[in-house]
């Protein structure tokens, strides 16, 4: 027996995140089949390496110990534009023994085939998790594996990880068997383990230079070429990325509050800190820190100097200016 009574004999699932998709289609499927019949009555295939006769051909083949064949077909946008005519007519009168699950990026309204749709199936629309959204989201996904995550942190991890749900939810897999029998995931874990640690110490190193505290601003340097064994290659990047940013909100100010700015470059995590860095440097210091740094890139890349030793002059003579 089938799990849902109600099942279509077509489902379309549209969604531009892939991850999202695919969470939408196992939820599908487990509605479907029991994991038992999954083995016999489920067939997963990738839209640009079959044929739609063979897609027909199963679905129309009788299901073994189960009510009906379900055939998931993933990025099947070509598919369907390729075997348009082929799909309308089975649409007309789709296989009672089968269940078509069809993926796709984009499911266009004013076709043929979307409104014959309502008919025999349903569409599924799976939408971009916007940002307060994604922080509930993996709150919820750290809850799953049995830890807490605050928002705080939760949006720490966005800034540094990215917004896509696939990447958060492997970062906070990381993290649960990183804090190990530990209830909590902190900001102190996701400092110590996201792969970003140089984007910190980055800008700790900036917020120290710009303080004017040369001998702070190097040591934390130092620290991050000791525990960062990738930083002479990462280092020059690392303050790109801030001095960048920078620049962009320093701009975005003139016309928008700190809220808003911070909204929309995904300022989540210690955002004081940061607008307090750029309210003591102008626009043209900001370029003329990126321009050095375009700099220090070609002379480490030609030989001419060593990251470390190139990054330290550079904070001297910006510290020594404050």
């Amino acid at each position: 027996m089938t799990k849902n009574k109600d099942t279509k004999p077509i489902y379309v699932i549209a969604g531009k995140d892939e991850f999202l998709v695919a969470e939408q289609i196992t939820a599908l499927v487990n509605q479907l089949l029991t994991p038992e019949q999954m083995q016999m009555c489920l067939w997963r295939a990738e839209a640009d390496k079959i044929s739609a006769v063979e897609v027909f051909d199963d679905l129309r083949t009788l299901p073994f110990l189960a009510e009906k064949r379900v055939v998931v077909l993933s990025g099947a946008d070509d598919f369907v534009s390729d075997n348009r005519g082929l799909l309308e007519k089975y649409f007309e009168s789709p296989a009672s023994s089968g269940v078509l699950i069809l993926a796709v990026s984009n499911w266009a309204s004013n076709t043929r085939l979307a409104k014959a749709l309502p008919k025999v199936g349903q569409l599924i629309e799976v939408g971009e998790l916007k940002s307060r959204e994604l922080v509930s989201y993996i709150i919820d996904y750290a809850k799953q594996q049995g830890k807490n995550l605050s928002v705080n942190a939760s949006q720490m991890l966005i800034e540094l990880s990215g917004d896509e749900p696939g990447i958060l939810r492997c970062e906070i897999d990381k993290l649960a068997a990183y804090v190990d029998s530990a209830k909590n995931i902190t900001e102190k874990d996701i400092s110590e383990l996201v792969g970003r640690n140089r984007i910190f110490g980055a800008f700790e190193v900036i917020d120290s230079m710009m303080a004017g505290d040369t001998g702070k601003a190097l040591e934390k340097l130092r620290r991050m070429f000791g525990a960062d064994k990738d930083a002479e290659y990462t280092v020059v990047g690392a303050f790109a990325w801030h001095f960048r940013r920078m620049f962009t909100a320093s701009t975005m100010l003139k016309s928008s509050g700190p809220d808003e700015v911070a909204r929309k470059l995904r300022i989540f995590w210690n955002q004081k800190q940061f607008f307090d860095v750029i309210k003591k440097m102008t626009l043209k210091r900001i370029g003329d820190c990126l321009r050095k740094l375009a700099e220090i890139d070609y002379q480490i890349k030609t030989g001419k100097a060593t990251a470390q030793t190139a990054i330290e002059s550079m904070i001297v003579e910006l510290a020594a200016a404050n």
